[in-house]
């Protein structure tokens, strides 16, 4: 593993739209993408309103450019899933940071317990926390987009 980076986005307005009955397929799906973009190693998790994912990312495609095509790529797979569905599409944006090759099993274990974390803890609540306890600054107008 080269360059291994975390990543969420969200889906429109935080609406649920990945629920039970197709949330491992999207996720599976997500995962085919990542990997046929280059990355070697990808999990991908996350509840009905977001997705994350860690990746290996490595040097054949720019973090942008494959963000763009996994979200692009998944939303039109999602709207073949059922009529309930044609008007999904993502939040515009994304989160993307580094993790350290001594973090990887902590952080692929938080991905995949995503569904049960965000039970006990909302994303806007543990987003918050995580930029202030990195110092990084962010004005809420921006964050949630």
């Amino acid at each position: 593993m080269q360059d291994i980076h975390p990543c969420h986005f969200l889906t429109n307005e935080r609406q649920r739209w990945l629920d039970d009955t197709i949330r491992g397929r999207v996720h599976a799906y997500m995962a085919t993408l990542l990997r046929d973009a280059g990355c070697p190693f990808a999990v991908v998790g996350g509840p009905d309103d977001h997705v994350h994912f860690l990746a290996d990312i490595g040097k054949k495609i720019l973090p942008v450019d494959m963000i763009a095509k996994v979200k692009q790529d998944s939303s039109k797979f999602i709207k073949t899933l059922g009529s309930e569905y044609y008007d999904f599409y993502w939040q515009a944006g994304y989160g993307m940071f580094s993790v350290g090759p001594t973090h990887v099993d902590e952080v692929r274990a938080y991905i995949v317990g995503q569904v049960e974390h965000h039970r006990k803890q909302t994303f806007q609540e543990e987003f918050r926390a995580f930029l202030v306890r990195y110092g990084i600054h962010y004005d809420e107008r921006y964050v949630w987009g």
